[in-house]
């Protein structure tokens, strides 16, 4: 497995494939095993890349310095050491906050943005974000981390047919380092673009499951906010659409990479 020093850490990462580069950020929580099903799919025609964020998986874990911001120069870094000019990002979760940071600083970069499940300010949610804010961290502080794991797990894979699913993300979730969980997730939770969402001008496509967290809605009043954006919703899935309805999100993401 490489790794690659960037921004006084060491970045855990994969890379398949020739061709266009086609980037992938996990969730909160969880790694580069996200996009298990995804890899085998596109590789066949993109140079695809996985990353774990600092913090998570096999990347270092500091006992400072969290934040997207922080995210984000590392996926630069990266970037600029893989002599990449140019690549298709898609983020998912606090991936898509990584993803919409890096698309704002660095337009040249980003040839298609997608968005998964995701937002541009997780620090103006109102109720929404005041509530998950204090009861995922109230959880945390009196559960611990196993715990948390177990309850996330189950409200992104809750059917009888998602169990494999559900215990697969579990087990991920809850090798996290506590300390590295609890500030990536405060961090995010601070994080927004506010007006300069309307500056980003790549061609983009909003991903949103119709049972997210957050509404439909929620996704369709940034997506108006955005001037070359486009949203699409998949159905019968929750937060973790790129594990529960991977053969969708799939077809999606390939038509939208296809058709410029």
């Amino acid at each position: 497995m490489p790794k690659i020093k960037v921004n006084k850490i060491e970045l855990n990462y994969e890379e398949y494939g020739k061709g266009e580069v086609l980037l992938f950020l996990h969730g909160l929580g969880s790694t580069k095993a996200d996009w298990d099903a995804q890899v085998p799919f596109f590789l066949k025609k993109y140079r695809v890349v996985v990353v774990d964020l600092r913090g998570h998986g096999k990347t270092s874990i500091p006992s400072k310095d969290y934040g997207v911001r922080f995210m984000t120069e590392d996926i630069k870094q990266l970037l600029d050491v893989l002599k990449i000019e140019e690549t298709s990002i898609v983020g998912f979760s606090m991936g898509g906050a990584v993803a919409f940071q890096l698309a704002y600083d660095c337009p040249e970069k980003i040839k298609n943005l997608v968005i998964v499940n995701s937002g541009p300010d997780f620090n103006n949610m109102g109720k929404i974000g005041e509530d998950l804010l204090n009861n995922r961290t109230e959880f945390l502080k009196t559960k611990g981390l196993s715990a948390l794991a177990k309850e996330i797990a189950y409200n992104m894979f809750p059917e009888d047919t998602q169990v494999n699913m559900r215990n697969e993300f579990e087990e991920r979730c809850k090798k996290n380092d506590y300390d590295a969980y609890y500030n990536s997730f405060v961090t995010l939770m601070n994080w927004g673009l506010g007006d300069k969402l309307k500056e980003i001008k790549t061609r983009t496509l909003i991903v949103a499951s119709d049972m997210d967290y957050t509404p439909v809605s929620f996704k369709e009043k940034y997506v108006k906010r955005m001037p070359n954006a486009e949203l699409s919703v998949i159905k019968n899935s929750r937060h973790g659409t790129v594990i529960d309805q991977p053969k969708e999100f799939n077809k999606i993401l390939e038509n939208f990479l296809n058709y410029e």
